[in-house]
């Protein structure tokens, strides 16, 4: 299974992009998390240019079409998602592929809940599926956790 990370953070050090990460460090073998590194190249959305996408929006239309799922995190910003994974999904809310898509949204701040909000009802609209036992709040702002730290060392198994 191949799943799709969209983080609406374009900092270095963010704790959504760390915890998609993560949770690609922890999923079984069988199934692949890669984060999709180019949010914030993507054009601003103009309906004008739908019929004939630009090449950064092509590369996001293809990493969907070849995902089995997507995985979101995106901070808060003045109680609303951020204007890059709200911009992603303004290209994406015309393209057909991603209408049924299964969806599980991450948020590394439980305060953050108007973004989470935002976040499904936008979703919902679009019609994916979203994966509420997969759709979790996991309260990491703060702490200065890293990948390593959130996903420890798997120990062998003991026969």
């Amino acid at each position: 299974m191949n799943i799709l990370g969209l983080s609406g953070s374009l900092r270095a050090g963010s704790i959504n992009s760390t915890l998609l990460r993560a949770a690609g460090g922890i999923a079984p073998s069988d199934i692949k998390v890669s984060i999709f590194q180019r949010l914030g190249e993507l054009p601003l959305f103009n309906p004008d240019l739908e019929m004939s996408p630009p090449a950064n929006v092509m590369t996001l239309y293809r990493a969907v079409v070849e995902a089995d799922a997507l995985l979101i995190a995106s901070p808060e910003y003045a109680h609303g998602v951020s204007g890059t994974i709200k911009n992603a999904l303004d290209w994406l809310v015309g393209f057909e592929p991603f209408a049924g898509k299964c969806v599980a949204v991450l948020n590394a701040s439980p305060r953050a809940h108007h973004a989470d909000d935002a976040l499904r009802e936008t979703l919902r609209t679009m019609a994916t599926a979203i994966v509420e036992p997969a759709s979790i709040s996991i309260p990491l702002l703060g702490t200065g956790l890293d990948e390593a730290a959130i996903v420890p060392r798997r120990s062998p198994q003991l026969s």
